[in-house]
């Protein structure tokens, strides 16, 4: 599955734009954010989508999760978030 990742300098506008072509193609969609401002940028996001997706007949559910991943050889705390319609 493809994983969206999100920075806190991602324009949650494009981002839900993505997601919502993600969810319409695969019906299920991953983002992944680290740190604080990322994961803000993500929520935003995702509630944006959930405006794409609506005229469609598609409510959003968001199943948050933590996940351990290696950035420059450093291992880090990610959050992702399985955005799935319900």
């Amino acid at each position: 599955m493809e994983v969206l990742k999100v920075s806190a300098q991602s324009n949650p506008k494009s981002v839900a734009g993505a997601l919502a072509a993600v969810l319409r193609e695969r019906g299920t969609a991953e983002v992944q954010a680290v740190g604080a401002g990322a994961v803000n940028q993500a929520i935003k996001a995702i509630a944006i989508s959930r405006g794409f997706v609506a005229p469609n007949g598609i409510d959003l559910i968001c199943i948050p999760a933590f996940a351990e991943i290696t950035i420059d050889g450093e291992e880090r705390t990610a959050i992702r978030f399985i955005v799935e319609p319900r």
